[in-house]
């Protein structure tokens, strides 16, 4: 998509954060919440890209998906679980890396009530620090939108915030992608969550004024994609981006 390092008639920061300091960037976690503007807009795929770029720059890099809801019968693993393994380069234990396995294909907070099981988050940063120890850059799946909830007074962003992390937000590029974009960061910003970046996904292929929907959520999110692509294409996460993202 040619919104990727494309002129811009007023120079946009590659964040709309603030720059930590010194002492801040010392501190901040090797890791990255992944989420997106609603589901199947390719959270999961891009995870997978990230960590395989990870990989590629000699990083230890693990994927977690704290709750995933739809466990396959043959396999008794969820499809978004097993992608993020085979990403990855670090072995560590299935209830670490999917501490939440829920079977009914629905929203997890429904999906855990089926199975009686309620969702804490304590115990999802308990497992976060675990992979910790064992990988240098963790990425972090949501399922879901961002504030899809987990049970009545949590939502997805909850973990973000209890994992301490930096956000990425995936846009499907589809008409509606306007509201959804804004809406998703102003509700992390609202939780003092940081945006470090978005990845524009044109889902389905051909999506009319694609290019301008995108320079448009550039300009009211104060910074241009981190990668954009078309649906099946592989998303590049180069040096550079893998910087604004924290993986520096």
């Amino acid at each position: 998509m040619s919104v990727t390092g494309a002129p811009h008639p007023d120079p946009l920061p590659a964040s709309g954060e603030r720059e930590p300091s010194g002492s801040e960037a010392g501190k901040r976690p090797r890791g990255i919440f992944v989420t997106g503007t609603d589901t199947g807009v390719g959270k999961t795929f891009v995870a997978c890209a990230l960590l395989r770029a990870l990989v590629a720059s000699g990083a230890k890099a693990i994927g977690m998906k704290p709750v995933a809801a739809g466990i396959e019968a043959a396999t008794g693993v969820n499809d978004d679980v097993r992608a993020l393994a085979a990403a990855g380069n670090v072995e560590a234990p299935l209830a670490d890396r999917n501490p939440y396995a829920l079977a009914e294909p629905v929203a997890p907070h429904l999906a855990a009530a089926a199975a009686n099981v309620s969702i804490d988050v304590a115990s999802i940063a308990s497992a976060y620090a675990r992979l910790a120890t064992r990988a240098d850059a963790i990425v972090v799946e949501g399922a879901g939108g961002a504030l899809v909830p987990l049970d009545a007074r949590r939502d997805m962003l909850d973990i973000a915030g209890a994992l301490r992390l930096p956000v990425l937000l995936v846009v499907g590029m589809r008409l509606g992608c306007l509201n959804h974009a804004l809406l998703s960061a102003l509700a992390l910003r609202a939780r003092g969550l940081v945006l470090a970046g978005w990845v524009a996904n044109e889902i389905p292929p051909g999506m009319r004024l694609r290019d301008e929907n995108a320079e448009t959520i550039a300009r009211h999110l104060g910074m241009r994609p981190i990668a954009a692509f078309a649906q099946h294409a592989t998303p590049h996460f180069d040096s550079a981006a893998l910087a604004r993202l924290g993986f520096a």
